[in-house]
């Protein structure tokens, strides 16, 4: 899989029971962005209370689910109803979509959720429901936080640098916009899970949770050929194992840092970065990329000291010709970048602990972890070649691997 086309192991995403759906065009008014916490409080009240419901609700919904193996139309309605909703208020709050929402959670919102009618579930599926859900509420509380829908994770960051961008130009950023879509969507099979909704476990895949979101032209690229496959031996000593990659990525970080200032001065009086330095610096992104994987777990054998090639890896354009204002400026100019791969990070975390736990156990990496992971690889890869002035293409956040479709490129 690379940014051609990336799929499952089917070949093909596969329908989800929830889906996201996302009819927002950018647009945002800046007064409304300006009030929008303000605005929310009516919905925050009301999305408390509901809760408050559902949590009356569950228990009976349980019981019934344990004993007929499907949650009866109901419960499943009430329930489904309450995680729409819910997905409409986080959507609003993070600024994935701009109208003022309805109070009742039904269809038709700018970012929403389609919900399949209820389907039978396995009984100790619902027996340990709770106890299942843990894994993926761990991961929800990294993308959307973790005391509930308008609590902080990545997408209050996103919503932070959103603010900003929507009041100077009117518009949400689309790589913004479709993270936090994603958060809102992830958050919502975590709930449906968690509320015997659904079945089907929440998967991390960025193509599942979020297909129609991809990446546009960059020259910084991500490759994932990675089999999946894990060894359980180098994965319970995985720490130990990256100490001398992590020893060899701070020695050539400190090397960095001594020649970034004399490269900055070359860049900004001739307009590019010269070449030697232009592939220095290429390099040491792509291994910080592969040590990164393989720290995570993203990706599997062990790399090699010199950003050669490693299953999950990095293709970096050469340095071209750049503006000199925003060489001047790139310092600053990269901190909304810094503050969106500080939540990616946190992601990330989530993504090792949980990939750690499964990899022991089944010797695999899930490959929805590890999409997700690789894109936070891809992210991070992204901020440190527009630091140091391999690229000036902005890094792009939208938790995704591939570009458009044939199809989509045409629209």
């Amino acid at each position: 899989m690379d940014e051609t086309g990336a799929t499952t192991d089917a070949g093909a995403p596969s329908r989800r029971p929830i889906r996201l759906v996302v009819g927002d065009d950018l647009g945002r008014s800046r007064l409304t962005v300006f009030f929008r916490l303000l605005l929310a409080l009516p919905h925050a009240v009301w999305l408390t209370l509901w809760t408050m419901a559902v949590w009356l609700v569950a228990f009976p919904a349980w019981l019934v689910a344990l004993f007929d193996g499907r949650l009866p139309r109901v419960f499943h309605d009430f329930l489904a109803a309450y995680v729409r909703y819910g997905v409409h208020v986080a959507a609003y709050v993070f600024l994935a979509a701009n109208p003022f929402p309805g109070f009742t959670g039904r269809p038709g919102y700018d970012v929403d959720v389609e919900i399949d009618p209820p389907t039978a579930q396995g009984r100790w599926s619902v027996a340990f429901r709770l106890v299942l859900a843990l894994p993926a509420l761990l991961l929800t509380s990294a993308l959307i936080g973790g005391g509930g829908w308008t609590y902080a994770g990545v997408a209050a960051s996103v919503a932070a640098l959103a603010w900003f961008a929507a009041l100077v130009t009117g518009r949400m950023p689309r790589g913004l916009r479709d993270l936090a879509a994603y958060a809102v969507g992830y958050a919502a099979h975590t709930a449906g899970y968690l509320l015997l909704v659904t079945g089907r476990y929440p998967s991390a895949d960025p193509a599942l949770v979020a297909p129609r979101t991809a990446l546009p032209p960059h020259s910084v690229r991500l490759a994932v050929n990675d089999p999946l496959g894990r060894s359980r031996l180098t994965v319970f000593f995985r720490l130990l194992l990256a100490l001398p990659h992590v020893v060899w990525v701070t020695l050539w970080s400190l090397v960095v840092v001594i020649v970034l200032p004399p490269a900055w001065l070359a860049a900004l009086v001739i307009g590019r970065l010269p070449g030697a330095l232009g592939r220095f610096f290429a390099a040491y992104v792509r291994y910080t990329a592969h040590v990164t994987a393989f720290l995570y777990l993203v990706g599997g054998p062990f790399p090699g000291f010199s950003g050669a090639s490693y299953p999950v890896d990095v293709t970096i354009e050469p340095a071209g010709r750049q503006r000199r204002l925003p060489i001047a400026f790139r310092a600053v100019l990269a901190v909304p970048a810094l503050v969106v791969g500080a939540g990616y990070a946190a992601v990330l975390l989530a993504v090792a602990v949980l990939g750690w736990f499964a990899a022991l156990v089944t010797g695999r990496m899930p490959e929805g972890l590890r999409n997700l992971g690789a894109a936070a690889v891809r992210y991070s890869a992204q901020v440190s070649a527009y630091l140091v002035l391999v690229t000036d293409r902005y890094p792009y956040s939208a938790p995704a691997l591939s570009g458009p479709t044939a199809g989509e490129a045409a629209t």
